[in-house]
């Protein structure tokens, strides 16, 4: 598993190499609660979905992505949201297998 880093703003966009992916991670905070979009090699993979604790965001393997990512709360078992992206809200991706 590994952490990515991000920013403690209500909205970023993270570029990154997961397992020789290229991706670029959208994460934004709305009324209901955070959203991610996820693009590989510039083509997009999901969006819109709703980033829960501990749940998994890409789930499908058919979508082509490698692994899965998520949010792990370190405090508690609260949904990610701003203020604590980064310190209590840690972005996490896993290999298929460690999820």
């Amino acid at each position: 598993m590994q952490i990515i880093p991000i920013k403690d703003t209500p909205a970023q966009t993270v570029n990154v190499t997961l397992n020789g992916q290229n991706c670029q991670l959208n994460i934004y905070v709305k009324s209901t609660g955070t959203y991610c979009d996820v693009y590989v090699n510039t083509v997009q993979i999901i969006a819109g979905v709703a980033c829960q604790n501990l749940n998994r965001i890409v789930r499908d393997t058919y979508l082509g992505f490698i692994g899965d990512l998520f949010f792990n709360d370190t405090q508690g078992l609260s949904d990610p949201t701003y203020p604590g992206f980064g310190t209590r809200y840690q972005f996490m991706y896993a290999l298929p297998g460690e999820y």
